[in-house]
């Protein structure tokens, strides 16, 4: 088997770089270790960014997105004392969308579908091999056969416990990370959001966020130790916590109900230095995880994918090979400004087991100095809504 790029990954990245590519006349074969109903089960992220959201147009995957997505001009961001409102429009001229990543997902195995292009599911084994040379080639077995494909470049689009990473010799990878002391216990509930934007709380009991997926469909988190399971969590024990941790009036107002999902997501940032190696390209959380305080995840694998089909389609198109080598370096420059913003909100929302009377007092000036300055309130927007790429 032989194909021009090799995709290994059948989450969102994988799936959108193979449908520019595809549209763009660039054959690829795609390679995913899970089953699809597997990939579809996963509940995820669903703010979407400008950037993203032109990409998934550009790719021809954006009329559900159209006719379904949310816009959202703002969030709020409470705490005991203050509550202010980020109004992305008025401060950016943009919004985001919220459109869950399942529905993208969704989207866009039916775009790959109809283009009849070649999707392999239930892969093991999966290993690039010879990425330093001009012929790589992906060695997996499918069926219980051993598999062989040939291609020009690959794409390693397969999460953080994937094998492309680790494709890359360990004395020329750099890998950074820092954990954090907690976690998101988070419950999707079929229930009407509590108000028409997101709520990011910080309380004295801990971060809370109100998000959703649609105008029936609500997801709510809370900060909670990385030693809870879910199964500690009744729904009426989650309920009751997040009550605690919005304002009166909020919290007055929420409508409950059975959780259709429950789960506890520890926070971690990470990247991998360099993001790419001979013929071997990696995007998305093969490269680098966020926490989820800045819904960032989603959208800096997205922006991978735009500077890789952008290096690809030139390499195919002109010979030029330029942009495959800058690869690396033009993603990780956006990469460390996403990092920056996500540790920093993490860091200014949520209470730390370690945290002094000092430390709480400083948290809360910045809360202050947010609602106060224009300037302050026009970074975060700027952030928020998606840095260019």
């Amino acid at each position: 088997m032989r194909c021009q790029v090799a995709i290994i990954g059948g989450g969102p990245a994988g799936l959108l770089l193979g449908q520019l590519l595809h549209r763009a006349g660039i054959d690829t074969v795609l390679l995913e270790r899970r089953s699809r109903d597997h990939v579809l089960s996963r509940v995820r992220a669903g703010v979407l960014e400008t950037g993203m959201v032109y990409l998934l147009e550009a790719a021809g995957v954006g009329a559900r997105l159209r006719a379904e997505g949310l816009i959202h001009d703002s969030v709020r961001i409470v705490s005991d004392s203050t509550d202010v409102k980020i109004d992305f429009k008025a401060l950016t001229g943009r919004h985001v969308v919220i459109y869950g990543q399942t529905e993208v997902t969704h989207d866009l195995y039916a775009a790959r579908d109809a283009a009849g292009a070649v999707t392999l599911h239930d892969c093991d084994a999966v290993t690039p091999c010879d990425i330093d040379t001009d012929a790589p080639y992906v060695s997996f077995t499918h069926d219980g056969q051993a598999q062989r494909l040939d291609c020009d470049l690959i794409a390693g689009c397969d999460g953080f416990h994937g094998p492309s990473r680790h494709a890359i010799p360990a004395e020329h990878r750099t890998e950074f990370e820092k954990t954090y002391p907690f976690g998101w216990l988070g419950i999707l509930s079929q229930t009407r959001p509590v108000g028409p934007e997101l709520i990011y709380a910080n309380t004295a009991r801990g971060f809370a966020l109100c998000s959703q997926r649609s105008p029936e469909l609500s997801r709510y988190y809370v900060q909670c130790a990385l030693s809870d399971s879910p199964d500690d969590w009744t729904d009426a024990m989650f309920w009751d916590e997040l009550r605690r941790r919005l304002p009166a009036h909020v919290a007055e107002t929420l409508i409950t109900g059975p959780s259709i999902e429950k789960s506890i997501a520890p926070l971690r940032s990470f990247v991998c230095v360099p993001m790419q190696w001979g013929r071997l390209y990696l995007c998305g959380d093969a490269a680098h995880i966020v926490p989820p305080t800045g819904a960032k995840g989603l959208n800096t694998a997205a922006s991978d994918v735009a500077y890789l089909f952008d290096a690809v389609h030139k390499y195919y198109d002109a010979g030029d090979e330029t942009g495959l080598a800058d690869y690396s370096t033009r993603a990780l420059a956006r990469v460390w400004k996403v990092q920056r913003f996500s540790w920093w909100l993490t860091n200014l929302l949520h209470r730390f087991p370690d945290q002094s009377r000092f430390d709480i007092e400083v948290q809360q000036a910045e809360l202050a100095f947010l609602s106060e300055s224009h300037a302050a309130q026009t970074a975060l927007a700027e952030n928020y809504v998606g840095l260019p790429h």
